[in-house]
């Protein structure tokens, strides 16, 4: 097993990785100390994998909620099905919340667990590999609402995270693909030579190698430590992260939650980000190549939906990132190097949107 630590003080937690971990009591010991547990799972996952992780939590009160499996059942409705039962099994504010699942369960628990009683401890055990590699760290929950992705949430720092790798054995392959785009993303933001390892191993990667694996995931965690101990709330360096989500969320809200997956949206909104900033003068057309090649071997969407560039932009400009009205986008200045800003023509970026959505819907 592997280990790292998130470093926010008294809210700093561990990321263990490692196979086999759910089979693990001591692991599972170490990451919840609470007597009463609660596990949220959804239909799929749970019938992999809620009576495995139930053993390893023998001795404790465990209870469980079944959520139906989908983007487009992160809802407010979905949240509230979390909270009844959380009432029903009386639980405490010594109890634990448990997110047995990929993204959509991880951030529907922890905001449960940050909602009720003002706020209960929760653990992640992420299942795909973009929970493991991307939204099981960092602390951020939440649902989404028809105008917009993840509009609905709070901050809320689980209490550990438990990746075992040995779960993307039953992962569909389209799921591991849509894992892959946030991995690329930590090579284009923050670590060129990551990149390129990348795009080394992508096959082994596609293979779910276990070393491999562990690597992919072990270096983007690493990142998102780092940036995370630096920027917890996200008023900086922190927005790096979101290379691609800001077109991504767009594609999703217009295409109807569900359609796209998230890392298939976030996978065509970095082609966007890298084509803007190739429009800016800071990367090539053959950097832009680059990542159109990585993101296209490993199975993903390159081609955006047609919903219009007015369209886009109007889903764009609910984007959390706005401020003052300004558009803030996460752009490339070289690959390895990530920049937030403001600072861009708007008719560079609408150039990039026509390009990539149509002139019209």
């Amino acid at each position: 097993m592997q280990r790292l630590r998130i470093e926010l003080g008294e809210r700093g937690y561990p990321i263990l990785i490692g196979p086999a971990l759910l089979d693990d009591p001591a692991v599972l010991a170490e990451a919840v100390a609470a007597r009463d547990v609660l596990v949220v799972t959804n239909a799929t996952v749970a019938p992999l994998y809620l009576d495995r992780l139930g053993r390893s939590l023998a001795g404790k009160r465990v209870a469980s909620v079944v959520l139906p499996d989908g983007e487009q059942y992160k809802t407010l409705d979905t949240l509230a099905r979390v909270l009844d039962a959380l009432v029903e099994h009386r639980m405490n504010r010594d109890a634990c919340v448990a997110a047995l699942g990929g993204g959509v369960v991880g951030d529907i628990a922890g905001f449960a667990a940050a909602c009720y009683q003002r706020g209960v401890d929760y653990v992640q055990v992420p299942t795909t590999l973009l929970a493991q590699v991307d939204s099981s760290v960092g602390g951020k929950t939440g649902v989404n609402h028809p105008g917009g992705k993840n509009l609905v949430g709070a901050f809320h720092q689980p209490r550990a995270v438990v990746t075992d790798i040995g779960t993307l054995a039953t992962l569909p392959v389209r799921e591991l693909r849509a894992g892959l785009a946030e991995v690329i993303k930590y090579g284009l933001v923050a670590d060129a030579a990551f990149l390129g390892w990348i795009e080394d191993h992508l096959d082994a990667l596609l293979g779910l190698d276990t070393a491999a694996l562990t690597h992919a995931i072990r270096r983007s965690c690493e990142i998102k430590a780092e940036i995370v101990a630096e920027d917890e709330r996200e008023h900086g360096r922190r927005a790096l992260l979101n290379l691609g989500h800001t077109f991504g969320h767009a594609i999703e809200t217009a295409a109807g939650y569900g359609e796209w997956l998230h890392g298939e949206a976030v996978g065509t909104g970095m082609l966007l980000a890298v084509d803007l900033s190739r429009r800016l003068g800071w990367l090539t057309a053959a950097d832009v190549e680059r990542v159109r090649t990585l993101l296209a071997r490993s199975g993903l969407p390159t081609v955006a939906p047609v919903i219009g560039a007015a369209r886009a932009l109007e889903l764009m400009g609910m984007d959390k990132k706005v401020l003052a009205g300004r558009i803030r986008l996460v752009l490339v200045k070289q690959l390895g190097e990530g920049v937030v800003t403001g600072d861009y023509p708007a008719d560079a970026l609408a150039a990039t949107l026509e390009a990539h959505f149509g002139a019209a819907a």
